[in-house]
């Protein structure tokens, strides 16, 4: 029944995965290595049990790159300044029992 569809009947149909038994895959294994890289779902059995599935390997993505933005932007505020209340406020808490803490 696998060889009266193509992967594109099968995925329109609804129909499972191919299956093929060993001697097959092995006969024909750049066919099925195909098939999979398109998408198809191809089963490797033996006697009728499914034992592997030929699938795409998925690639890592590519690794980020830290710092691409060095130099592009540029702060204009003073923290310490325009914080310097609410730092001064923290530290007196701090001092502060834990008892007479708001």
């Amino acid at each position: 029944m696998d060889a009266l569809f193509s992967s594109g009947d099968r995925r329109l149909y609804g129909l499972a995965a191919m299956q093929v038994n060993r001697h097959d895959a092995k006969t024909h294994l750049s066919r099925y290595v195909d098939q999979a890289l398109a998408g198809e779902e191809v089963v490797i059995a033996r006697a009728g049990k499914p034992l592997v599935r030929l699938m795409p390997v998925v690639t890592d993505p590519p690794p980020r790159r830290l710092g691409f933005l060095a130099g592009t932007v540029r702060v204009e505020a003073d923290l310490k300044r325009d914080f310097e209340a609410e730092i001064k406020a923290m530290v007196e808490l701090d001092e502060l029992p834990f008892t007479e803490r708001p």
